[in-house]
């Protein structure tokens, strides 16, 4: 339903933020000032000592410094309490004496049908259950029991059984009134197509209660006790009630559970998840007899970041696991991702339980892998590398992948990850020819890998001589100097705290140089948290720019960043807003970095290829490479003053030194 205009923000108003959140934690007294509305404690979202998590309550807002959680009231209500949006207002409301916003009369008629059918399906629930109980599902408890469920997990459950016959639900539920438009509506009979009564849509079968995260019944799923049946399991058909790919089966339990801390576990059917529930993975759930779709996808983030995709260990559990990675690849967030856990050959995780145990249940979970990992492993398994056009299909494939991740800061991380495993691959065995192997995967160091070597041992092969002596010992004042004596990985932060400086100073810069924003792999993980703000807000909401900021990343963020020494005197800064300077220092900068990132790739390279004594091509390339690193870096004012030498040998700037003389004119000296 949608809430009329100002009800948040008089909800907002009513609710401290402090009193909400100081439910859950102990205020840090020594960092606290609750007089300035300023508390401080250790996050309640991850374990730590340390008081990293910070409350603003006059602004209403909360963010941790170590997961980076951040809300306001409404927020931490629906994460610590695992509820949603309209719940987590109806918890807050009660708490401030506002009262719900009333629905229209249209709204309250579909709610009241909508409570009709879910009383239909809690009779259905109750009928499954008594005839579990009956002559006529002997077969059913007997096959229960093999499954290692008793009386108790059976009420725990509310398993039942539906017998055979056409009609034996429905003039049990005619018996007691209910209207036939009920019975259709809630998906437990069909109309016959010969003129005949309406029959059950399950028949001899096992019946499983499907409840959503509010706890009501709005399904069934079924398991045919004749193996000559046409569908094994069989669900209830999409009602008003039930929608198969917005529900989970066990949510609201599972979802108690992992806001307790429990592992959110992604089985494949039903008796998988009682199966590990019973076992004490309490936070188990299973998609409704489909793949995981985009929308079950986001109930699994909003109960935990990291669910575990428990497959079977066969064909057809591969390949669903490879179908929810190109899904889920677009809807990646940061902090919300997957790991997949997949089990022994033929196995599933209630096969695996009853065979071995809770212990090897648990240690396939340990060993669960993140995506990025069963990404690499579907591109190359199976697959081999051999010669150049294998490897361009390769790197085309895995672009491609990558391309669907919608945030750049885990786009790029991505492009790392499997940058890192195509080393390992093509160049971690170079006696193998880059063989990538029947079956192989790439994970882990290859044997007889590639080792570089240390400096130490000499810049030639045999070891035995350096080509070059030891430089000397640099000046304390030289040392002292970041710009001067850091390596190419300082300067690299050095301009981009100076490209991300001028963007926030003049945003309007921001959409000229937006693809090499995209493109720039941060060092820092600062810098790369300020690329992507840039990236978010700097194009389409500019004026909101450096209160992001703020609210991201803590008000001193932008001070710290603005306030740095080789920041502070580049001219952008101190002249914000000049379109044009931004414009050429932003070109200036991308190439000093990009120039850094092609000789060290030129190193890399050729300290890869390098076989016995360097020949002239290698020579030319690295010299070629260092050339234009240094014109890069070289200042453009540098090229372009005019100099003149004093008296005194020194080299005066020929329009500073006019400038001084003209200034001495106006204020009457002259030189004698």
């Amino acid at each position: 339903m949608s809430l009329p205009p100002g009800f948040l923000d008089e909800l907002r108003t009513r609710v401290s933020l402090s009193d909400v959140v100081g439910r859950k934690v102990m205020w840090d007294q020594r960092k606290s000032q609750p007089g300035k509305g300023d508390l401080w404690s250790p996050c309640p979202f991850h374990h730590e000592k340390t008081a990293s998590f910070h409350v603003d309550d006059r602004k209403g807002f909360y963010y941790c410094f170590g997961c980076h959680a951040k809300g306001d009231a409404l927020k931490f209500v629906e994460e610590k309490e695992n509820v949603s949006f309209m719940e987590a207002v109806g918890i807050l409301a009660g708490e401030a004496g506002l009262e719900m916003p009333k629905r229209d009369p249209k709204a309250a008629e579909k709610q009241d049908r909508r409570t009709q059918l879910a009383e239909v399906m809690e009779q259905a629930v109750n009928y499954f259950r008594l005839q579990l109980k009956t002559q006529g599902a002997s077969e059913a408890r007997a096959y229960l029991a093999r499954r290692g469920l008793d009386q108790a997990a059976l009420d725990r459950w509310e398993i039942g059984f539906a017998p055979d016959g056409w009609q034996n639900l429905w003039d049990a539920l005619k018996g007691k009134d209910v209207a036939d438009d009920l019975i259709l509506g809630a998906g437990l009979a069909k109309p016959s197509n010969k003129g005949k009564r309406p029959y059950d849509v399950f028949r001899n079968r096992i019946m499983f209660p499907i409840r959503d995260a509010r706890g009501r019944a709005i399904a069934f799923g079924g398991r045919a006790m004749d193996p000559n049946d046409n569908a094994k399991y069989l669900n209830s058909p999409e009602t008003e009630l039930f929608d198969k790919g917005r529900n989970l089966y066990n949510h609201g339990p599972a979802r108690a559970a992992s806001g307790r801390g429990s592992t959110l576990i992604v089985a494949e059917g039903y008796m998988d998840v009682i199966a590990l529930a019973e076992a004490g993975f309490a936070s188990s759930v299973a998609p409704l007899g489909t793949a995981v779709t985009d929308n079950q996808l986001q109930l699994l983030w909003r109960m935990a970041d990291e669910p575990v995709i428990a497959l079977d260990g066969d064909t057809a559990g591969l390949r669903a696991a490879m179908r929810l990675i190109d899904m889920a690849l677009p809807l990646l967030e940061a902090g919300k991702s997957l790991r997949f856990a997949i089990m022994p050959e033929g196995k599933d995780p209630d096969d695996l339980l009853r065979a071995e145990g809770v212990e090897a249940v648990q240690a396939v979970l340990d060993q669960a892998i993140p995506m990025v990992r069963l990404l690499w492993r579907r591109e190359t398994e199976g697959r081999v590398f051999d010669s150049p056009e294998r490897k361009a299909a390769l790197d085309k494939s895995l672009r491609e992948k990558i391309k669907l991740i919608r945030d750049p800061s885990i786009r790029q991380h991505y492009a790392e990850d499997l940058k890192e495993l195509r080393f390992q691959l093509f160049r971690g065995n170079r006696d193998g020819g880059g063989r990538g192997g029947q079956g192989g995967t790439g994970y882990g160091q290859r044997p007889g890998g590639y080792q570089p070597r240390s400096r130490a041992q000499g810049g030639f092969r045999d070891g035995q001589r350096a080509p070059w002596g030891a430089p000397p010992a640099p000046r304390s004042t030289t040392r002292a100097s970041i710009v001067a004596s850091a390596e190419d990985h300082d300067f690299a932060r050095v301009r981009e705290a100076v490209i991300l400086a001028t963007a926030i100073t003049t945003p309007t810069v921001i959409p000229e140089f937006e693809v090499n924003l995209e493109r720039m792999q941060c060092l820092d993980m600062d810098h790369a948290h300020l690329r992507d703000l840039l990236l978010r807000f700097g194009i389409d909401a500019p004026e909101r720019l450096r209160d992001e900021i703020a609210y991201a990343l803590g008000p001193d963020a932008l001070e710290n960043l603005l306030s740095l020494r080789h920041v502070a005197l580049s001219p952008c800064v101190r002249k914000p807003g000049d379109l044009d300077m931004a414009s050429l220092t932003l070109a200036e900068e991308f190439a000093k970095l990009e120039s850094i990132a092609g000789l060290n790739a030129e190193l890399a390279e050729a300290e890869e290829d390098l076989d016995g004594l360097a020949d002239e091509a290698l020579t030319w390339r690295l010299r070629q490479a260092a050339e234009a690193r240094n014109r890069a870096v070289r200042s453009e004012n540098e090229d372009k003053a005019t100099y003149d030498v004093g008296e005194n040998g020194a080299r005066l700037n020929r329009d500073e030194r006019d400038a001084f003389g003209d200034l001495l004119k106006r204020i009457g000296f002259t030189a004698e």
